[in-house]
């Protein structure tokens, strides 16, 4: 900080100047003071040390020494334009996704950056692409994943794998023993790396969401024949298309109710009635119910009024509207607005 010609009362003397790490130390000691949070642990460690030295050396500022140290500090905010940050590891937590992933962790490597931590990336994976990744781990290795991950994080991931390999991983998760954070960091860069060696491919989503994205698409009896003949000749990979397919009768099982206002929120109006008017039959109809039942009352009065006004819909325009909805709420989970609850076994 540099200094400044501040006027000082009549009489007071402006006292000697102060080094630049003596007037930070004055200004982070009254911050703290005033019960402002700081994030120091975002300088360099040296800098850290050398603040802590300086506060160290400090006992009593009079008060002609706490204010010359403020107008300088004010005086270097009034003239600052643009801050930047330090370092590589700064300036690309910065620019974040305007740079690809890749050509991030390239200019790490070529400018000697340390590594970027392999666990971010993880948990930044859809969850069927990291569960399929440790459905050909060891179930060792899966625990520790297992456990390094979110709760909600985990829970999820679970819920993504086939029931006998989802209980396998779960009792290594409780047998797992005491960790070295060695050992997890090199858990997480080997399974990291393996995921980036793999080639991109050119179709998005695993095998088995694809499938179920055309499933969902199809009429209930054209996917529940699909879907027998699948299962049949594998059973493991049928029950993963399963999972991945999800139709308007399945709502009451995966969706919270505490999102059924943004769902009919993001649906529209008529399509919303047709779909509710259609779904008059078994699941189809439990899922007509628990809409209704947890939305507002004037709203859902409404619905129910025009639903009984409603002429019948051909079955064809019934299933097209309901899958319309489903359609709005997997948008949603696509955007991480909502969240589809796990299948149970």
């Amino acid at each position: 900080m540099a200094d400044t010609d501040v006027s000082f009362p009549p009489g007071q003397v402006r006292p000697a100047p102060l080094s630049r790490r003596r007037k930070a130390a004055i200004i982070v000691r009254l911050a703290l003071a005033e019960g402002i949070a700081l994030r120091l642990d975002r300088l360099p460690p040296d800098l850290q040390a050398a603040l802590t030295r300086e506060m160290a050396a400090l006992r009593t500022v009079d008060r002609a020494t706490l204010d010359a140290a403020i107008a300088d500090f004010t005086a270097d905010l009034e003239s600052l334009g643009l801050a930047f940050p330090s370092g590589l590891d700064g300036a690309l937590a910065l620019l974040g996704d305007a740079l690809g992933a890749e050509a991030g962790d390239r200019l790490r490597l070529v400018l000697g950056a340390a590594a970027p931590d392999p666990w971010v990336r993880l948990s930044d994976l859809p969850s069927a692409t990291l569960a399929a990744a440790l459905t050909d781990e060891s179930t060792e290795v899966a625990a520790i994943v297992l456990s390094k991950l979110k709760v909600s994080r985990a829970a999820d991931l679970l819920g993504q794998l086939p029931g006998p390999i989802a209980r396998r991983m779960t009792l290594a998760m409780a047998r797992l023993g005491p960790v070295s954070p060695d050992t997890v960091a090199r858990v997480g860069r080997a399974l990291a790396d393996r995921l980036d060696a793999a080639p991109s491919g050119a179709f998005r989503g695993a095998p088995e969401q694809r499938v179920g994205s055309v499933l969902n698409a199809a009429t209930s009896a054209t996917r529940n024949d699909l879907l027998g003949a699948l299962t049949s000749e594998d059973s493991v990979l049928g029950d993963a298309v399963r999972r991945a397919i999800f139709t308007f009768a399945h709502i009451p099982a995966r969706i919270d109710a505490r999102e059924v206002p943004k769902i009919t929120r993001a649906v529209e109006g008529a399509a919303l009635t047709r779909a509710l008017a259609a779904a008059t039959l078994g699941a189809e109809a439990e899922a007509r119910d628990f809409i209704l039942a947890n939305m507002s009352g004037r709203m859902a009065q409404q619905l129910r009024d025009e639903i009984d006004s409603a002429l019948a819909l051909p079955p064809a325009e019934g299933e097209a509207a309901m899958a319309e909805v489903t359609a709005a709420i997997r948008a949603l989970e696509e955007r991480g607005e909502i969240r589809l609850l796990p299948v149970a076994d």
